[in-house]
């Protein structure tokens, strides 16, 4: 039930978001253009949820915003998992100091505060400028690097503690002592024991990675406007919430909706 909710929820978004330049061709309207004379404007059968301050259409935005937020989640989770796994496994394979040179990496990232330092690096990077599609990548993939740096750290230990386990087997130690290759062990026996953590750990990086993503474009550090992401449209209705706070609300349970699906969906794998 929970993995069919969260596929759904996770679905929907992804949907929104591949459909909105097919949306915005048949509305006839940009996303990012401003339009003062249809500022806050109500919902209407040519604005499904209204406008925003610029007079941009809300909904536009947030199905293109849904195309950065849950592309950035992705990448994000996708890069940190494989690095993850890469080094929980030579560090669990290794032993020895490769294991403690990586697990003392591992260790001193998840020791430093998170939130700062991903501030401080994306408010240190020289690249901030540009308000054009460009600039929409350059951001994208900056936020990824940033994220995924962190990121990769408890996916590291679960797939070290993960590899141990398997490889403190009598039936797998019987097989490295008979000679059998690495390649062999890691595909028949480490690999398949590590799939169901891994996996729940990346779903999880998902929506921790959206959430990031959020704040730091909330702050002004994220994705440049006038590009769409969820969270600087609920960075340019902070200023609205008393007077339009529809403005603020989609985006909000935009993000809401996806971190909702990326933990049910983490909770279902992890339970089979």
């Amino acid at each position: 039930m929970k993995r069919g909710i969260g596929l759904a929820l996770l679905g929907l978004l992804a949907l929104a978001g591949l459909l909105a330049p097919l949306a915005a061709r048949l509305f006839g309207l940009d996303p990012h253009e401003p339009d003062l004379f249809a500022r806050f404007e109500p919902p209407s059968a040519t604005h499904w949820l209204g406008t925003d301050d610029l007079g941009r259409d809300v909904l536009l935005r947030l199905m293109d915003g849904a195309r950065v937020s849950l592309g950035v989640g992705l990448a994000t989770a996708l890069v940190a998992s494989t690095i993850g796994t890469v080094v929980g496994l030579v560090a669990a394979w290794r032993g020895g100091w490769v294991d403690a040179v990586l697990m003392r990496l591992a260790d001193g990232l998840l020791a430093l505060p998170a939130l700062p330092l991903l501030v401080l690096l994306a408010a240190m990077d020289p690249s901030k400028v540009g308000l054009d599609r460009g600039a929409l990548t350059t951001d994208m993939i900056r936020i990824v690097i940033i994220l995924a740096g962190f990121g990769w750290v408890g996916v590291a230990r679960l797939a070290r503690a993960g590899a141990l386990s398997v490889l403190a087997r009598d039936h797998v130690r019987a097989a490295r002592a008979l000679g059998v290759s690495e390649a062999r062990l890691l595909r028949r026996h480490v690999l398949p024991a590590l799939a169901s953590p891994v996996a729940v750990a990346t779903a999880l990086t998902v929506g921790g990675a959206i959430l990031a993503e959020s704040v730091l474009s909330f702050l002004g550090l994220g994705i440049t406007p006038p590009a769409a992401s969820w969270g600087n449209m609920l960075a340019n209705a902070q200023e609205m919430v008393f007077a339009a706070p529809l403005t603020a609300l989609w985006p909000g349970l935009a993000i809401l909706l996806a971190v909702l699906g990326c933990n049910l969906l983490a909770d279902s794998t992890g339970r089979r």
